[in-house]
């Protein structure tokens, strides 16, 4: 008989469901280039993925001015739409969620996604139905801050211990630890994995196989 741990299972969006990482470093550093900013270095842009979208650009572009911010998310944003079909969910994650959602697990998304570009990544015939509630960075509070995981945790009544966060930056893993809330990394993200012990991880991924199997025997 399966035994069920947590209740709550958060997932991050880009570099941990969807194969997103390399498109949105290079296009952090065009819109940075376009500005007239110093293109940062492909760390320092995977770097900022998962935070909301101005903190992470202001970050990877520390040489912008303020004033210029607006300019340089519409850059970001155009670039962005132009790589959007390019992009695809990792093998083996819808039958991971299927499996989940099989076992009764309540199934989210935290994400430093904009609302509207959440949205737009959902609206697949095969995503439908797969997620029973979302929060994104433009809405609530950017990670770290564990705002998102608090909300979803009210909403669908769910406690600290009984929710497990899982994503491929230290951001997400410190907000799980911000929240009160057990943690799983992926390494196959836009973070180095050695920064994940940091945060007592469960369990730390190099495929989405793997994080099925540890899923299946440990959630």
């Amino acid at each position: 008989m399966y035994t069920r741990r947590f209740d709550l299972i958060a997932f991050d969006w880009d570099g941990t469901l969807f194969d997103s990482t390399a498109i949105i470093t290079r296009c952090i550093q065009a819109a940075v280039a376009d500005v007239g900013g110093q293109t940062p270095t492909d760390e320092a842009a995977r770097y900022v993925i998962g935070m909301g979208l101005m903190q992470a650009l202001a970050q990877a572009a520390p040489d912008v001015a303020p004033s210029l911010y607006p300019q340089l998310g519409e850059r970001y944003k155009h670039h962005y739409a132009a790589h959007q079909n390019d992009l695809s969910l990792f093998g083996g994650v819808l039958p991971m969620l299927k499996c989940l959602r099989e076992r009764n697990h309540c199934l989210v998304v935290a994400t430093g996604k904009s609302r509207r570009g959440l949205d737009e990544a959902l609206h697949s015939v095969a995503l439908e139905g797969m997620f029973d509630g979302s929060r994104t960075a433009d809405e609530t509070a950017g990670k770290p801050d564990p705002r998102m995981l608090y909300e979803l945790m009210h909403e669908f009544g769910a406690s600290p211990a009984r929710t497990l966060m899982i994503g491929d930056t230290t951001h997400d893993l410190q907000m799980a630890l911000n929240a009160g809330c057990a943690c799983v990394g992926v390494s196959y993200g836009a973070h180095e994995p050695s920064a994940f012990d940091a945060f007592g991880p469960q369990f730390v991924a190099h495929s989405v196989g793997e994080l099925d199997i540890w899923l299946k025997a440990n959630a």
